[in-house]
């Protein structure tokens, strides 16, 4: 068992390229750092130019392989399991899963809640961290893009949220 909390942040109102910015910007104040996890390379460029222009009077420092000097960067950009700048936090995006949570305080999950197959994936992966003894966290993005814990529990004891669903279901 680690000491890992696992956040589910259930997209329902603004999409992922509007969301994750505002959660890291959140995450790295104060001098924290993560590792922001895709599904494959071309997501992981698309974030990359994202984070360089997501809003006009702000941008997230960040780095991905092909930038170089990895430990120096605040963010790191991965579709691969490496953790070169000493992360605290882990982001997980297009349902990927990590060999291990170790080394990490928080893991946030974020999937799109209009997508069946990204909503039965994190089902799984709350089950999987259930039974990981992780305390998990499940956010609802509210109408106006802010988020509303809708569920939590401190390890082994709980189910997915019933909410957990897809829009419209």
């Amino acid at each position: 068992m680690t000491g890992c909390r696992m956040d589910f942040y259930h997209l329902r109102t603004l999409p992922l390229e509007e969301a994750l910015p505002r959660l890291l910007l959140k995450a790295t104040q104060g001098g924290r750092r993560a590792v922001v996890r895709a599904g494959s390379l071309e997501r992981v460029e698309a974030l990359d130019g994202l984070l360089w222009t997501f809003d006009p009077a702000s941008w997230l420092p960040h780095g991905a392989a092909r930038d170089g000097q990895a430990a120096r960067q605040p963010i790191w950009l991965t579709c691969d399991e490496d953790v070169p700048n000493g992360a605290c936090f882990l982001f997980l995006l297009d349902g990927v899963w990590p060999r291990t949570f170790e080394g990490f305080e928080r893991s946030l999950v974020l999937f799109d809640g209009r997508d069946d197959d990204a909503v039965a994936r994190a089902r799984s992966q709350w089950r999987e961290a259930r039974d990981l003894g992780l305390a998990l966290h499940y956010w609802q993005q509210t109408p106006t893009g802010g988020w509303e814990e809708k569920a939590h529990s401190p390890g082994k004891q709980a189910s997915p949220p019933k909410d957990f669903t897809p829009e419209g279901s």
